[in-house]
Order: C-alpha cells, then structure tokens, then sequence
C-alpha cells in the first residue's frame, strides 16, 4: 500500500527569511492526521536566504539529521562544534539529554535549500552526539546510497534509532529496487525533479507512505533525486 503525501498539501510558512514546507505537523502548523510515520517526526524543506538562520535554540532526545542540497549550512552548537554542510554532506545531531545549536545560511550571497529530517531515538537521555559525512554523488547515481543507520554499516552515520535512510541520484532508462521486509515500513520523499515509485508518479516535495509492499522499485524520466527511509 502506497499513500501520497503531495508537496501543495503540506504545510508551512514564509516568513521572508524563511520559506518552510511540514511534511508532518510542526510549529504553528498542526493536522492530527499527519503527526509523523513510524518513528519518523519531522520533514522539513527549508530555503533560507542568504545571512540569515535559526538563531541558539534547544533540544532533547531526538535524532536531527540535515541533507543539503543547494548552498552552505553553518552549524555551531553547544558540543563545541562548528563546521559548514554543503551538498553531498549529511549531518546528524543527537541531542540526547540536552544540546544548543545554530544554523545558518553561510552565503552572504547565495540561497540555502536543505532538508532538515527529525526521528525519535529508540532510548531517551543519551549523551548528545554530532557527526558530518560526505557521500559522493557518484555512489548515489543510480543506486540507493545508505547515509544513516543503527549501526553505522557502509560508512553511514549512526543514529539512536532502528531505521535506515537512503539516497539516491536517479537517471532516466535506470530502476533502482529496494527490498523491504515483511515487518518494516518506508517513506519516500522526492527531493529533486520527479520519479516513479512501484509506477506511481511522485513530484519534487512529494512523499509516500509504504506498507506492505515487498520491493519499492524506482525510476525516473528525468533526472530526480530521492530519500528513501526503512523504518521499523
């Protein structure tokens, strides 16, 4: 069973400095029927404009991986880390028992667009960790690239959390089939341009819902560019 979340449908808002797009409830914007999946909470598509940011802020016990895809994000938090994700890189934060932190457009010049992805941990009051990786657009091409995981397998980063999220680059003439097992579930949201999912048609900013389905198969006419998330 495959269940469409469309891009127009989400919510969000735009506040000049900030255009923001909720896959799943979040700040002003609240719908009981989409509260998250799984253990998935949050899945935002933000575009910040050049200078400007999320001021010091806090967080508790969840796990906040950052996918760039245009620009640079300036991070700098309370562990002591300051560093700047561009495109290819991934960052994740647990935050544990506590963590401040900071995001920013690092461009005085250039727009910022990122997806900025929250799940639940699977226990409560760890030590607050950071981690940065890049993954080469070349092992994304046509193949569904592991970036995160429970046990930091093929050189993901590790979250607190049983579930796995992939990317990938898609080329037309190309399909990419990801196996699912009989007791998990998937959510797969199109970052770039548009694909195809088991022949259903997803546009950039759309996201699907998957259960039972035994193998997701993706494609695409034009070049497009996907988060695909196995979920427990």
């Amino acid at each position: 069973m495959i269940t469409i979340r469309k891009a127009e449908e989400r919510g969000g808002a735009d506040h000049g400095w900030l255009n923001t797009k909720h896959t799943f409830s979040f700040a002003d914007y609240h719908d009981p029927q989409f509260m998250g999946f799984r253990s998935l909470r949050v899945i935002n598509e933000d575009r910040v404009q050049p200078g400007q940011g999320f001021g010091t802020h806090g967080h508790s016990d969840m796990e906040i991986l950052s996918v760039v895809l245009e620009g640079g994000l300036q991070h700098r938090d309370s562990m002591g880390t300051g560093s700047v994700i561009r495109p290819g890189d991934v960052q994740r934060m647990s935050a544990g028992t506590g963590v401040q932190h900071s995001e920013f457009n690092a461009s005085r010049t250039e727009p910022l667009h990122f997806y900025q992805i929250w799940l639940y941990p699977a226990r409560r009051g760890i030590k607050p960790e950071y981690e940065q990786k890049t993954f080469p657009a070349e092992e994304r091409r046509d193949a569904l690239r592991l970036i995160a995981s429970p046990d930091g397998a093929r050189g993901s980063l590790t979250i607190h959390q049983d579930a796995r999220l992939y990317a990938a680059t898609l080329t037309p003439g190309k399909d990419v089939v990801h196996a699912l097992a009989r007791d998990r579930f998937s959510w797969v949201q199109v970052t770039r341009g548009r694909v195809r999912l088991n022949g259903q048609e997803l546009r950039e900013g759309d996201g699907a819902a998957v259960a039972q389905e035994p193998e997701l198969k993706l494609s695409a006419e034009k070049d497009g560019e996907v988060l695909l998330f196995d979920l427990a």
